[in-house]
């Protein structure tokens, strides 16, 4: 089991976009699901821009502050899933806030959330967890999120103010993790190339590895952030085969993880 928490910063560098190639590239057992969480506090923008808004009923994460109130978040929250597989419900999306202004009921429910996904593995089938965070999740009252994920990792386009605008969320994250996380070994950058700089120098200049590197491909792009028609060949595209190779260098980073700190077991993210 693995949770995987992705953040950004400004500069729209591609948070959901990544998540939602990871969700459906995530290598996938026989037996196991999972799941992305939009857990952005500005809304999130999948049922909008993927779905293009064709998903009905009131399904997402603002159900789930009521039902926490009531006592009920572990049981609310599977009813709040959608089926985004194309078949075997194992991809699946709890849809973000609609509304910004939403977000401050949630503030006694994110730490209990984070919970219920770092304890996911004792279902049955199993879960692994994808947390869309968005520019501003990965602080603040949302913070428990990332200090229960098993990989934190870093949106940023390779651009001087990309790397500027990051740099300073990573030195906070880092100092963040080693105080009330898992540690900053758990960091990672994804890289969305379109800029100028190498990921050796991205990686140089934030003091983190590099697990992904996304091509810039706004055609393909475009079917996860805006319902795009991608046709047949988007399961093709070069986006989803770097996101499968990121999704793999992803399991690395947490399985040598967990390696360090569990020495002499077998442990695993998979």
């Amino acid at each position: 089991m693995a949770v995987v928490a992705i953040a950004g910063g400004p500069g729209a560098p591609g948070v959901t976009t990544t998540a939602l190639a990871l969700l459906l590239t995530w290598p996938l057992q026989a037996g196991r699901r999972v799941i992305l969480a939009e857990c952005d506090p500005d809304g999130g923008a999948v049922l909008a821009g993927a779905l293009a808004g064709r998903t009905p009923g009131p399904y997402g994460l603002r159900n789930l502050a009521v039902a926490d109130r009531q006592g009920q978040l572990g049981e609310a929250f599977w009813r709040q899933l959608i089926d985004l597989s194309d078949e075997g419900m194992d991809r699946l999306l709890l849809p973000g806030l609609t509304d910004p202004a939403q977000v401050s009921s949630l503030a006694y429910t994110w730490g209990k959330l984070a919970a219920l996904f770092a304890g996911i593995e004792r279902t049955e089938p199993s879960h692994d967890v994808i947390i869309d965070l968005g520019r501003s999740g990965a602080f603040g009252a949302s913070a428990p999120l990332v200090h229960k994920a098993d990989a934190v990792l870093i949106v940023v386009r390779p651009t001087l103010r990309g790397i500027h605008a990051a740099q300073p969320r990573v030195r906070a994250l880092r100092t963040d993790l080693e105080e009330a996380g898992a540690g900053a070994d758990c960091l990672g950058i994804v890289v969305v190339d379109n800029g100028l700089y190498s990921t050796s120098e991205v990686a140089e200049q934030l003091e983190a590895p590099v697990v992904m590197r996304l091509p810039h491909s706004p055609q393909a792009a475009a079917v996860l952030s805006d319902g795009r028609e991608g046709g047949r060949g988007f399961k093709r595209s070069d986006l989803l085969r770097a996101a499968r190779s990121g999704a793999d260098q992803i399991h690395q980073l947490i399985g040598g993880r967990r390696a360090r700190l569990m020495p002499g077991e077998h442990a695993h993210a998979r």
